[in-house]
């Protein structure tokens, strides 16, 4: 029989800009560890202002400077994610309230965690949002994403793949 996925699933407002950034980000580091038969990455937004739309295009142009290819369709966060997913992580606090408002009951609530807490060299308490912001806003965010992705993984292989 094979084993389940470990799934993970990145959540920011509108799902154009972090979260899918944050699942790029996840999936290619995913892959260069050889892990795809692991892991499993989406990501979803808080709102339903995107659904159906790519990653906004400046993301995807600061991304794809960086190797990193963010194709993702938005799509709204919704109750079930909480059964379909492993780990939930949200990027800022009101991300993390409106995720927890929805969760049904306290194993659910276990599964959410804010993004910044896998952060290893930043000192950031949230992942903000670039939308309104110039290209230095788009910059800073794939820093802080790569550092706590890179803590999440850290996270990923010593406490899910290794047990």
């Amino acid at each position: 029989m094979e084993k389940k996925k470990y799934k993970i699933l990145f959540v920011c407002l509108g799902n154009i800009c972090r979260s899918p950034a944050g699942e790029g980000i996840m999936k290619h580091i995913i892959s260069e560890k050889g892990l795809d038969d692991k892991l499993e990455v989406d990501s979803a937004g808080t709102s339903g202002y995107h659904d159906g739309d790519l990653p906004d295009h400046r993301m995807r142009r600061h991304g794809t400077r960086r190797d990193y290819v963010f194709d993702s369709l938005s799509r709204r966060f919704t109750v079930n994610d909480f059964d379909d997913f492993d780990i939930i992580l949200a990027m800022d606090d009101s991300n993390y309230s409106n995720i927890m408002r929805l969760s049904p009951d306290l194993e659910s609530q276990k599964k959410v965690h804010r993004m910044v807490e896998f952060s290893q060299k930043h000192g950031y308490d949230h992942i903000p949002d670039p939308y309104y912001m110039g290209a230095d806003g788009f910059e800073l965010v794939l820093d802080l994403l790569e550092d706590a992705c890179d803590g999440l993984m850290k996270h990923i292989e010593d406490t899910v793949i290794l047990k």
